[in-house]
Formats: C-alpha cells, sequence, structure tokens
C-alpha cells in the first residue's frame, strides 16, 4: 500500500514569525494515518526541523547537483539532509520558467538528492497552450523521461503533477483530466520501471488545492495525496487538506 503524502510548498514565504504555524501543524498532524511534509525556504529548514522534532517530515524546494564546489548561492543535498530534511523538491515549473531548468538538470539533481537519501519530489506539468493544443500527455511523457533518473525507487521517488495555468490561479483542471494524466504517470512508471517502482510509487496533484476542493481531488484514481501552495502557511487551512486525504 502506498502511504498518502500531504506536502506543503511554503516557496518563498515565512520568516522565524511563522514558526508557531510549524507547532500547530505538528502537533494537529503527529500521528495522523497520511505522511505530512513541509518544505520551507532554506534560511527556516533547520529551525522548522527543529520545530516539527520528526512530528511531520521537512524537506528543501531545491537542490544543486554536486556536492560542494564554487555555487555561490546553491545548497547540496547534503546540506539539506544536515538540516533535518528528508525530502526536497525538484524541477518544480516556477524553477523551470524562472531558472531555465531543463529535464536533464533536474535528473542530475535528483540523482544527488537520491544520493544524499533524500526523497525526491519531481515536478511534471504542462502550460496552457499544452493544453489547448491537446499536447498534455506527450509533454509529461517527455518530462518523465528527461527528469526522473534510471536508479530510482519507489521509496526514494514522488512524482508530483502541477499544471502550470492551475499553480496560484484558483482554477483547477476537470477531475477526469487529473484522472488521466495520473493514470497515464502510472502507466509510464510501470512501464518503464516494472511493477515495483511503478506501482509504489506515490503521485501527487498540486495546482490550487483548498480545503474546498481537496476531499474531491483525493477521491480521484492514483491520486495519492497533493503538494499544495498557498494553503499549506496557515495550519487552519492546510489542516483540511490533510483531514480530507486520510478520509480518502
Amino acid at each position: 500500500m502506498r502511504r498518502k503524502l500531504a506536502a506543503g510548498n511554503w516557496k518563498m514565504n515565512g520568516t522565524g514569525a511563522a514558526l508557531p504555524e510549524i507547532t500547530a501543524i505538528s502537533q494537529a498532524h503527529g500521528d495522523a494515518a497520511v505522511d505530512v511534509l513541509i518544505c520551507p525556504p532554506a534560511t527556516l529548514l533547520h529551525r522548522v526541523s527543529e520545530t516539527a522534532d520528526g512530528a511531520i517530515a521537512t524537506g528543501g524546494q531545491d537542490c544543486h547537483a554536486a556536492d560542494s564546489g564554487a555555487h555561490t548561492g546553491d545548497i547540496s543535498a547534503a546540506m539539506l539532509a544536515e538540516t533535518g530534511a528528508t525530502y526536497v523538491i525538484l524541477g518544480h515549473s516556477e524553477r523551470r520558467q524562472d531558472h531555465g531548468e531543463s529535464d536533464l538538470e533536474v535528473r542530475e539533481k535528483a540523482r544527488a538528492a537520491m544520493q544524499a537519501g533524500l526523497k525526491t519530489i519531481i515536478c511534471v506539468g504542462e502550460s496552457l497552450d499544452e493544453r489547448e493544443a491537446s499536447n498534455t500527455l506527450d509533454i509529461i511523457a517527455g518530462q518523465l523521461a528527461g527528469s526522473v533518473p534510471d536508479t530510482v525507487t519507489g521509496e526514494s521517488l514522488v512524482i508530483a503533477y502541477e499544471p502550470i495555468w492551475a499553480i496560484g490561479t484558483g482554477k483547477t483542471p476537470t477531475l477526469d483530466q487529473i484522472g488521466e494524466v495520473h493514470d497515464f504517470i502510472r502507466a509510464e512508471l510501470e512501464r518503464r520501471f516494472g511493477a515495483g517502482v511503478g506501482r509504489s510509487t506515490r503521485i501527487l496533484y498540486g495546482g490550487s488545492v483548498k480545503p474546498g476542493n481537496a476531499g474531491e481531488i483525493f477521491a480521484v484514481s492514483n491520486v495519492d495525496g497533493a503538494l499544495v501552495g498557498g494553503a499549506s502557511l496557515k495550519a487552519e487551512d492546510f489542516s483540511p487538506v490533510v483531514e480530507a486525504l486520510e478520509k480518502a
């Protein structure tokens, strides 16, 4: 059985004043029937890990492919792990767009993260133009082929489907559209890696997930949880999402 995952991506939000939200989430969901993860800014990661004290998991929002070196401003996977992080988000559309990250770069980062013992959440998703041109599945297939290393296991890999046009916009695909993509991702993973990895890898949906729509999204085939943006910044918004996943 795949253990479901509610992951919060704080993006470039949060200072030390936000730590009480971590306390509230940890106290509410320390014994949850699903995995709960918060990925705060790197500046907060160590303090968030200490505050969570193992009640929930913590993760980074990116890492460099190299172990160390002259890479000013970057953070290695080993550095993330030293903060207490056990996950890292890679290939988010905002990284792909804002920093020009290619599938190959994401693959190399994922390889480094897994070598450091981190579970990797690799993001895939299409633009609105690609969706309207009926190219969604081709785009997803290409991103999976290019971004996911050959050495993954079902334990080390999480895939997050985030349609770019739904991130932070309040728009979401139809439930049928979400199901089509998640079923396709599952089939692609099984085809490439076999039933073991293919069936044990968790596939999350991300893009304007909130308490009002979480329950119906979690009822869709092959949706094993969510990668939540803005709704993860406050315990009062994130907790209902976690609770909906527990009921799914």
